[in-house]
């Protein structure tokens, strides 16, 4: 759970991630907040347009329709993995879906069958419509793949989520199918794998070697005490997340605090240490397991 970021906030986090994002019009200021409340987030949601071509769908998810006023979501990515902001606020794009399902999102646990809709979905979600029919027939590039795990990643990154806070709208509302072409759980594995410093997928086609990823070495027990801040510390608390070890009302910080203690301690106990081996002070081995990016 968190509050939503601002538009300057969003854009600046999807272009960290190495994305290229196009403003679309007047979008930090093109919402629905007057029909309902935004936030807290609790997630992302990854939906297909149903429509062709990238200047059509674009101004559809940010006119949307007589029935259903955009914005239609928050970004758009197009077949080259390009990033169309479009709305910055509560957009029409989630409905209302399984109360059930937030919950599972909310704890980052094992999502159930979606089988009823009695919560709003709009409130809760940042939402990514990607170009495509959705008729099982049209292609994704590795591109607009590789930019959907980078926008959930970069989300999930900010707000210290891990990859189980990304679902696709077939798995949030009853007779959806959205996003149809691949699998979430896959996807997910490359969010995950992209948190962790791997990268997430490559494009088959390149003859390079995806990049080894770097590590932070280890700074050091005396490093971690009340008052350091570095953006070690973040990356460290991000990692711990995505290990399911996170006990953060708010995302990773860079300033050492005891919920990142607290979460290291889960960390060293999820590696079988017990005792003053678990005691929440990074030790070189479980550093050394947990991998944390080098680059923060």
């Amino acid at each position: 759970m968190a509050q939503p970021m601002s538009g300057q906030k969003l854009l600046e986090v999807l272009r960290a991630e190495g994305l290229t994002v196009h403003e679309v019009r007047d979008w930090r200021h093109h919402n629905r907040n007057t029909k309902g409340p935004w936030g807290p987030v609790n997630g992302v949601m990854i939906h297909h347009t149903v429509t062709s071509g990238t200047e059509n769908s674009v101004n559809i998810c940010y006119n949307g329709y007589s029935g259903l006023p955009g914005p239609l979501c928050h970004g758009v990515i197009d077949k080259q993995g390009h990033v169309h902001l479009v709305g910055n606020g509560r957009a029409n794009h989630a409905g209302l879906g399984d109360s059930d399902v937030l919950r599972a999102v909310i704890n980052e646990t094992k999502l159930p069958h979606d089988n009823q809709a009695d919560v709003d979905g709009n409130r809760h979600f940042y939402g990514f419509e990607c170009i495509n029919l959705g008729d099982g027939k049209d292609p994704w590039p590795e591109a607009q793949k590789e930019a959907i795990e980078k926008v959930s990643a970069a989300i999930c990154r900010h707000h210290g989520w891990s990859e189980r806070s990304v679902i696709g709208h077939k798995e949030w509302q009853p007779g959806k199918q959205d996003p149809r072409g691949f699998t979430m759980d896959a996807m997910r594995k490359r969010i995950a794998d992209r948190l962790a410093g791997k990268g997430g997928g490559t494009d088959p086609g390149d003859p390079r070697p995806a990049p080894k990823p770097k590590y932070a070495p280890f700074p050091g027990s005396g490093f971690f005490h009340i008052g350091q801040t570095s953006p070690v510390v973040t990356a460290m608390g991000r990692r711990l997340v995505a290990e399911g070890c996170g006990h953060y009302e708010e995302g990773p910080s860079p300033e050492w605090s005891e919920a990142d203690r607290r979460s290291y301690a889960a960390w060293q106990h999820k590696l079988g240490f017990k005792g003053k081996d678990a005691d929440g002070i990074p030790g070189r081995t479980s550093w050394d397991k947990l991998k944390v990016p080098s680059d923060g």
